[in-house]
């Protein structure tokens, strides 16, 4: 699928050229989170779209067309817009790569998955580039996952394998991105793929806004019973660091995934994944990027992430803790600004454990998640679906 800016003009809005032009295609937005940018529009079409990553379309609903088109309010203080319609810096952030030099670092970290391990590397190989490394970091498999790795290092020279004592998903990936030599990063786990195109579209993108310090695509959900479903990602409008951290943390507006997103490599080594945390350490790292530099939005589909038993279940020893930790490296790596949100971000993260421990029938658990969520901010634990589920816990139920 080709991709395609757009601007203002020449969308068929009033006073614009080219009126006759349907609002067919794809298009790209670049978003400043503490300067305005021009009006942009993104159009996602889901059913064409998941035509195109092989998703059937009986799985996908197609959208109203107030929803296809994005429209991202802003202005341009320059008053410089260039043709497709975008503002060019007066410097640019990421100069132009040199002849030799590596765009982009994918790196996979895995642990014991010898038997996914072999689709994901596939789904890279077939995308190799001059521009691009692939390294994969063995955190410690007891599998066959360094034979694995091996018999494809025989096949596939420029595979670059790393190999740690078991320390985690969060200290592999941190050892991949110190040894990558790519100005971005993109992070697959080692249960996923690329789909075709991906590393391409990411080029082009790059290409295009070479200020990004991340850029978001769609994905295609892949279920234990067959099922597929594309997640296109949602518009990342201009905005404060407060607005931008709310959204995400907050009112879940943001919607960042490993593999279908790529990141500029030298935010990645100033906030690295926090390594204490075993689960959600990624949250951390996203809201710190996310309020660092400009954001690029596309809907073309970039990975396929498998959902299977092991990611889909939830450990309960500790969550507490956990809880609490998460709430303080995500707010370690935020400016002053955004650190009035981190008890309403604490009570939100204490609501999730009180309905956990509802499914789970724990329900004296459930009584002090929920009371604590209420001493950090009454008015979300009095939201209607909390306060109806804490009535019927009160009532017995």
């Amino acid at each position: 699928m080709r991709l395609k800016d757009f601007s203002p003009t020449g969308l068929g809005f009033p006073g614009g050229r080219g009126s006759k032009n349907k609002p067919d295609q794809q298009g790209t937005a670049l978003t400043h989170p503490f300067e305005s940018a021009p009006v942009l529009a993104q159009a996602c079409i889901p059913a064409q779209i998941a035509e195109n990553a092989g998703v059937a379309t009986d799985h996908v609903r197609q959208a109203p067309p107030s929803e296809r088109w994005q429209i991202l309010p802003a202005t341009n203080p320059s008053g410089r817009i260039e043709e497709d319609g975008l503002l060019q810096p007066e410097q640019e952030a990421n100069p132009p790569t040199q002849a030799g030099e590596t765009l982009i670092s994918v790196i996979i970290p895995t642990y014991n998955y010898a038997h996914l391990l072999p689709r994901a590397l596939a789904s890279v190989f077939v995308q190799m580039a001059a521009d691009v490394e692939l390294i994969v970091v063995d955190d410690g498999s007891t599998d066959a996952t360094p034979e694995v790795l091996a018999s494809h290092a025989a096949r596939y020279p420029q595979l670059q394998i790393l190999a740690q004592l078991n320390a985690g998903a969060a200290a592999a990936r941190n050892h991949g991105i110190r040894a990558a030599r790519g100005r971005y990063a993109l992070l697959l786990d080692a249960d996923d793929e690329l789909l075709p195109g991906a590393l391409a579209c990411l080029r082009t993108l790059l290409a295009k806004h070479p200020a990004a310090g991340m850029l978001l695509g769609a994905q295609v959900s892949v279920y234990p019973d067959g099922r597929q479903r594309l997640r296109l990602p949602k518009p990342v409008p201009p905005a404060s660091a407060r607005e931008l951290a709310k959204r995400y943390l907050l009112e879940k507006r943001v919607s960042i995934s490993h593999g279908c997103s790529l990141f500029r490599r030298d935010l990645l080594l100033q906030r690295p994944y926090p390594e204490n945390l075993r689960g959600g350490e990624d949250v951390a790292v996203f809201a710190h990027l996310l309020v660092s530099a400009p954001v690029v939005v596309t809907c073309e589909p970039l990975a396929r992430i498998h959902k299977h038993p092991d990611s889909l279940r939830h450990q309960r020893d500790g969550e507490e803790e956990r809880a609490r930790a998460m709430v303080s490296e995500v707010f370690a790596g935020l400016p002053p600004e955004c650190q009035s949100l981190r008890r309403r971000y604490q009570a939100q993260r204490y609501l999730s454990l009180f309905r956990t421990a509802l499914l789970a029938g724990e329900r004296s658990a459930a009584r002090h998640y929920y009371r604590d969520a209420f001493r950090l901010s009454p008015w979300q634990a009095l939201r209607g679906r909390h306060l109806r589920k804490a009535l019927r816990l009160l009532a017995g139920l």
